[in-house]
This record gives C-alpha cells, sequence and structure tokens, in this order.
C-alpha cells in the first residue's frame, strides 16, 4: 500500500512512499491540503470555484483539471480519485496526516504527544492570492488548531503544576508566551513554573519583561494577580479555589471548577464564552464569583466546544447545554441546584428546568432571552441579517482588541479589560466556534418550553442592556409561571460589570428564600 504523509502543521510538506514531493503549485499543494482534511468526497465545481473565483464556470474546471493532472505527474501515480463530480484522495493510500495525528492525541488526553506534533501553524506560509474564500477557510482551520494547541499547553501545564512537576512545566509554559505574548495569563503561568523550580531570579526576569511588553503595547500594568505571584511564598492560584476537573458525558469531557460551601449548590453559566480558569483574572468578575460563592457551593463549568471542555464541531444547542449541566450536577453529587443562566447561556438553563424540574431548586435569568431572532410574534431580538453582520464583523476582528461597546460599555476604554477580554475569547474559542455559537443563538427558540418552568425563577435584566433589550427579561417573566422580575439601573450586559451589588442582592434574597421553603 503505497503511503502518502502530510505535514500541514507549518508550511505543508508532502511525502510519498518514503520521498519528499516537491509540489511547486501552491493550487496543487491547496488541493491536496483541502482533500486530506474533508476527509472524503469534495464536489469540484466547490474546488474550481474556491481557487478559481474570478473565472467563469469552464475556465475553473479546466484550471482544476491542469492542476490535477500536474499533481499525476508529481507523484507518478494515482493519489486523487475523481469521477465526473467529486475527487478525493485515493482510498488506498496509507493516508498520514499530521493535523489529524495532532486532534486524535488531543482527544485521547495525550497531551505531550499534541505538544510534540504541533510544528507550526496550520499551511504557515501558504497563500494564494485572489482566492478569499481558500484563506477564509485555511484561517478558521488554522485558528481553530492553534486553539486546541492553547487548551492542550494549559491543561498540560495544569497537570504538572499538580504533580509538582514545575522545571517541566516551564518549557510548555514558555511556548504558551511565545504563542500570545500579550497573555498576561501565559506569563502568569511562567512565572509560577519559575518559581515552583526554585529559580526565583528567572521569575522576577519573566515579570519584568511581562510588565515591560504590556506597558509597551497596550499601556497597562500588570494586574495585582501577576505581582501576587512574587510576593507570595506559594501559588496565588490556589486563592481562585479547586482545581479545574472534568466530567464525562456523551464521550465527552467537560471542564469544571468548585467554590466554597453551603447547602445550595449554585451552577452559573456566564454568557457565550467562558473559561474556568481566565474569568478569575478580570478583578470585577472575581469579586463576583466570590460573592456568589458565599451563597453556597458555586459550580463553574465550560459548555463543549468552549473554554477547557472538550472542542468539538457540532453547534451548541440548548439540549447540549442542559445536557453537560446534568453531567456536571451528576459529576460533583448535586442532588439540587440553584442554577443562573446569563445571556446565551440561559436558554440552555430553561431547557433544563423543562426537562428536569427534580434536579433544580431555582432558575436566575440574568440578559437572557427565549428566542435568538426577530419575529412579528417576537421583537426584542436581532434580525437574521444583523448576526450575518455581527459574525462577518467578528471574524474581521478576531485579531483585533476586543469592542466592549456592547458588552460593557462602561470599560470599553479600559485597556486591561479590554486586553482580558481579547485573551478570553481567543483562549476559549475560536473564529468557527463563535460563528456556530452565535448561528445557533441566532436559531434558539425555546418559548415553548416556558409554560412547563415550575421551578421557583427570578429574572434579572438592566433597562439599558444594549445587547438583549430589557422587553426580553419581560417576556420571560410574563411567560414563566410565578416568576419574579427585577429591572436593574445600568446598560452593561455582563453582570460583573457596573452596579454587581444590586445583582448579588437580588440573587441573595433569591437563594434565601429558597432555602427557608426548602423540604
Amino acid at each position: 500500500m503505497a503511503r502518502l504523509g502530510l505535514q500541514l502543521l507549518g508550511f505543508p510538506r508532502v511525502r510519498f512512499d518514503a520521498r519528499d514531493v516537491g509540489l511547486s503549485l501552491r493550487k496543487g499543494l491547496a488541493i491536496v491540503a483541502y482533500l486530506a482534511e474533508a476527509r472524503g468526497p469534495t464536489s469540484r465545481d466547490n474546488l474550481s470555484s474556491l481557487l478559481w473565483p474570478d473565472a467563469d464556470a469552464e475556465a475553473a474546471r479546466a484550471g482544476l483539471r491542469r492542476t490535477l493532472h500536474r499533481l499525476r505527474s508529481a507523484f507518478g501515480a494515482k493519489v486523487i480519485e475523481a469521477d465526473r463530480t467529486s475527487l478525493s484522495l485515493a482510498r488506498s493510500l496509507d493516508l498520514r496526516v499530521d493535523t489529524h495525528a495532532f486532534e486524535a492525541a488531543c482527544d485521547k488526553g495525550a497531551l505531550e504527544e499534541a505538544a510534540r506534533l504541533y510544528g507550526g501553524d496550520f499551511l504557515a506560509g501558504l497563500s494564494i492570492d485572489g482566492c478569499r474564500e481558500f484563506e477564509e477557510w485555511a484561517f478558521f482551520r488554522r485558528e481553530a488548531l492553534r486553539s486546541r494547541l492553547v487548551q492542550a499547553l494549559e491543561r498540560l501545564i495544569d497537570q504538572q503544576f499538580s504533580q509538582g512537576h514545575h522545571g517541566a512545566a516551564r518549557a510548555h509554559a514558555a511556548r504558551l508566551v511565545g504563542l500570545d505574548p500579550l497573555s498576561e495569563t501565559a506569563h502568569r503561568y511562567l512565572i509560577e513554573a519559575h518559581l515552583g523550580a526554585g529559580d526565583r531570579v528567572a521569575a522576577e526576569r519573566q515579570y519584568e519583561a511581562c510588565a515591560q511588553l504590556l506597558a509597551d503595547e497596550l499601556g497597562v500594568a500588570p494586574d495585582a494577580q501577576t505581582t501576587a505571584l512574587l510576593e507570595a511564598s506559594s501559588s496565588a492560584r490556589a486563592a481562585s479555589g479547586s482545581s479545574t476537573c472534568y466530567a464525562e458525558g456523551s464521550g465527552l469531557h467537560i471542564a469544571y471548577r468548585t467554590f466554597g460551601a453551603g447547602p445550595l449548590d449554585i451552577v452559573i453559566i456566564l454568557g457565550f464564552v467562558s473559561h474556568v480558569e481566565r474569568v478569575w483574572d478580570e478583578p470585577r468578575c472575581r469579586t463576583f464569583l466570590t460573592a456568589l460563592s458565599k451563597m453556597g457551593r458555586l459550580i463553574l463549568f465550560d459548555r463543549r466546544g468552549i473554554g477547557l471542555s472538550d472542542r468539538i464541531g457540532a453547534p451548541p444547542t440548548t439540549e447540549a447545554t442542559a445536557e453537560d449541566l446534568l453531567t456536571v450536577l451528576d459529576a460533583v453529587g448535586s442532588r439540587r441546584a440553584v442554577v443562573i443562566g446569563c445571556s446565551e447561556g440561559g436558554p440552555g438553563c430553561m431547557e433544563l428546568a423543562a426537562r428536569a424540574p427534580g434536579r433544580l431548586a431555582g432558575l436566575v435569568l440574568y440578559g437572557s432571552l427565549a428566542k435568538g431572532s426577530r419575529t412579528e410574534d417576537y421583537k426584542p431580538a436581532l434580525r437574521s441579517e444583523q448576526y450575518d453582520a455581527w459574525v462577518a464583523r467578528m471574524i474581521r476582528n478576531w485579531d483585533k482588541p476586543a469592542d466592549l461597546t456592547i458588552w460593557a460599555p462602561s470599560l470599553a476604554r479600559d485597556r486591561q479589560a479590554v486586553r482580558w477580554a481579547t485573551g478570553l475569547l481567543r483562549a476559549a474559542s475560536t473564529p468557527g466556534t463563535m460563528k456556530g455559537v452565535v448561528e445557533a443563538l441566532r436559531d434558539t427558540d425555546v418559548r415553548h418550553l416556558l409554560p412547563r418552568i415550575a421551578t421557583p425563577t427570578l429574572v434579572l435584566h438592566r433597562r439599558g442592556d444594549k445587547a438583549v433589550r430589557v422587553e426580553a427579561g419581560r417576556y420571560l417573566a410574563a411567560a414563566i409561571g410565578g416568576a419574579r422580575l427585577v429591572e436593574l439601573d445600568g446598560d452593561d450586559h455582563w453582570p460583573w460589570v457596573g452596579d454587581q451589588r444590586s445583582i448579588i442582592a437580588a440573587t441573595a434574597a433569591f437563594v434565601a428564600g429558597l432555602q427557608s421553603v426548602a423540604p
């Protein structure tokens, strides 16, 4: 059996039966890479339009035929199977692709192997002028793989810290800093690794390098949590609670952490982006979560595809979110919990309340909505074309600082907050993931579930919320039997920004009321 080996991480390299195949044709390389990533037949029309976008249909197909002929000449064998409508890599090949091996290693938790296999960014150095759709496809794939590497390194470093292997963690932490030099979280990993290995001088140098970089590039100082690493005798990470754990359900590993203790469990979904470790890096968010943990045992988790949980290609439906919630509740031995769903996380919590009411002691919906898209019978939502514009803008600005004018207008000019939000988005997701999340939100409709919710429910909404209009909260309160609506002042969408005390006070009173009537 002929062997075809493809190195797609870094500048692409092709080996066929133990010999390097020099493909000078960039479009030839692109075809081989695209077919390998497709893992199955791809239509001729799709490939011809992808790589000859400005040609008419006949000229594009002719260009594809010529390139296929030159590929066959370069290999000296038939490596691409073709019929009149589709193309695929020959099924008879022993195909070895580094991207496939990398993802398989991530999936089975072989993190050292995954880190070793990642030799560079996907198709680094390969660009094809005028082929915007191909470049966009490569961009999505590149960011997805790079994000999996960041996730693998973070998991690996945490494992090594927990085992006391700080020296081994240093190389991985240094690589994490190289991937995202402006990530203060990455710098903290490296500082902590140096300290754990007994090299305070190196830790101080790393702190100084981090401080200089942040000052030069962003005009901000290191966070107090970073400074505390050098001042504390032990890791400041311990201040944010337990280590990250993983609950297994439906073949997926869901990352979660618990904080505090109490007679009730409190589970929170913070919105469409989460990362159970990095959320603690923002001082306001840390204060907010700490306040919640004083009401009971606080449980944070990352839904499938987000943060430190397993990355998947399926859209994050409300059913999937409800399933992930149950998986985590079972893992921590929670019989009944107060579930807090913020923003886009709310519909999944409503799904769980309707499906498994016995598992919930109470439901809190903050800044949330029952339906993603505007229709004649539901107007407090975006139109479909607004979602399209949102996705396009997000992808276009992926490598730029986060725009907080909608989510946290009071922090829009706060460089420290912008830097944190930018780092959170990139560490917790990819452009493809966010596209899927936004499109899933657009298609969400849980209105039919609302009359079935019998769980005591508190609806919180800020009157000036620019991301989700207050009318959406009023709709929820009217449709859920016995729900109480509390309208709050302010226009920030994130609950920890602005006047978080009113949100904490309303939630604390609600939780206290549940405890007073608990069986």
